[in-house]
């Protein structure tokens, strides 16, 4: 394959590596907007996180952990069939999927439940899930160090993950059912919150994605890095990759935890394409999507759940109902950084709809053998565009975020549903 300019990084116009800035910032971005009675907590979380960062023993166990227990690292795969399909650029597949529990969030849970059991003394993890694929983890990590663990979820998303709330109620979590709102993860974060408030002295909330008030958006990307740090070396160094850096990285953005985990070790080299892509639902004339960059109408600048980024919002500034096909995008914010990322235009964003996102799943099971999640195949769902129109010695590294085994009723459903249509 051809050489490129993109093994080796650039002198960047911005040291991205600034950020956030001491007060929890990217730009205008990020910051802690929470209740008086958090800051404390907040504000222990940031120096024993930070003090972690520099502790060789701590950082030794976590990867000693990722390697025995959480199987890192994951390969990266090269999508022949899939590339040979497109008739385009050459894909290759960093396989989150291959993770213990099935996606990416086993890296964040980790980090986060023995940096509380190793540093914080505290007894008792919260957390919320969409998708039940951070649920599962953080129920995972908890039974692993011994942590008494809730989890809270949405009434809508327990139905359509039921296989993911039996898992983690047999790894001995209390999943509580979240009715409010619309019932999905906007609302199981507001659960959440409103438990880590009245439990603080004892409780950690293990916030799942790169959201919320600082230091999470940083700390959970720094957790995820792990992806882009290993992708960088294989494809560039190991005997199982291209020997060159890709030319566009592409990955799904819901809160954006997968995304800022793959992009961060890479945004030095200004030759490589960052995509994120959104969830388009129904698309986005029908107002029923969860495309926050999108959407010139809904998605503004605003405050949602600790931190300041773009949030999908009415006329009169209220949070607006999302809709996606996939849990996990279902999500009316972006992270801050992923905002600062994209105002430099570092990152690039689109989306892809509900359709497409089916399109791309059914694609990859076909042509690969590899059943992704639903958040996943909207990543898949654009590079079916993105491919084509790129040349043939180039290369698209795609981020498989997960698998799609919790995903299969959703699935069995929507083609049931457009199988009937067919009929009709």
């Amino acid at each position: 394959m051809a050489t490129t300019s993109a093994t080796m990084p650039k002198s960047p116009a911005v040291n991205y590596r600034a950020y956030p800035d001491e007060s929890g910032h990217f730009g205008p971005y990020g910051g802690k907007f929470v209740p008086e009675t958090l800051m404390p907590a907040l504000e222990e979380l940031e120096e024993v996180y930070l003090k972690a960062l520099g502790d060789n023993d701590f950082m030794k166990e976590l990867a000693y952990l990722q390697r025995t227990f959480v199987g890192r690292e994951t390969p990266i795969t090269y999508a022949r069939r899939l590339s040979e399909h497109l008739g385009g650029a050459q894909i290759y597949l960093k396989r989150e999927d291959l993770a213990h529990t099935g996606a990416h969030k086993i890296n964040n849970a980790l980090g986060q439940a023995l940096l509380m059991k190793r540093k914080m003394g505290k007894t008792r993890i919260v957390a919320e899930t969409g998708a039940g694929q951070h649920g599962v983890a953080t129920a995972t990590v908890a039974a692993l160090l011994g942590i008494e663990c809730v989890v809270y979820m949405g009434t809508v998303d327990m139905a359509r993950q039921e296989p993911n709330v039996f898992r983690m109620r047999l790894l001995g979590t209390d999943v509580r059912g979240v009715e409010s709102g619309s019932k999905t993860l906007k609302d199981a974060i507001n659960e959440a919150i409103r438990d880590w408030v009245t439990n603080v002295q004892t409780t950690h909330y293990l916030l799942g994605s790169a959201l919320g008030p600082h230091p999470y958006p940083a700390m959970v990307r720094d957790f995820q890095s792990v992806i882009g740090r290993e992708a960088l070396y294989q494809m560039r160094d190991s005997e199982d990759g291209p020997k060159r850096l890709p030319d566009a990285i592409v990955a799904c953005v819901g809160g954006g935890s997968n995304a800022i985990g793959i992009f961060h070790p890479f945004l030095e080299y200004e030759q490589i394409r960052l995509i994120g892509v959104e969830a388009g639902g129904h698309g986005i004339e029908s107002g029923e999507h969860a495309a926050r960059f999108a959407d010139p109408d809904k998605g503004r600048l605003g405050v949602l759940q600790g931190t300041k980024s773009f949030v999908l919002q009415d006329h009169d500034g209220q949070i607006a109902l999302t809709h996606s096909i996939s849990a996990g995008l279902d999500y009316a914010s972006v992270g801050p950084e992923h905002a600062f990322l994209r105002d430099l235009g570092r990152t690039e964003y689109t989306y892809c709809t509900d359709d497409q996102a089916m399109e791309g799943f059914k694609l990859l099971c076909h042509l690969e053998g590899i059943i992704p999640a639903l958040e996943s195949s909207h990543a898949v769902g654009y590079v079916m565009q993105l491919a084509p129109q790129m040349a043939k010695d180039q290369i698209i590294l795609l981020n498989l975020s997960g698998r799609g085994d919790k995903d299969l009723g959703t699935v069995m459903q929507t083609l049931g549903n457009i199988e009937k249509k067919d009929e009709g």
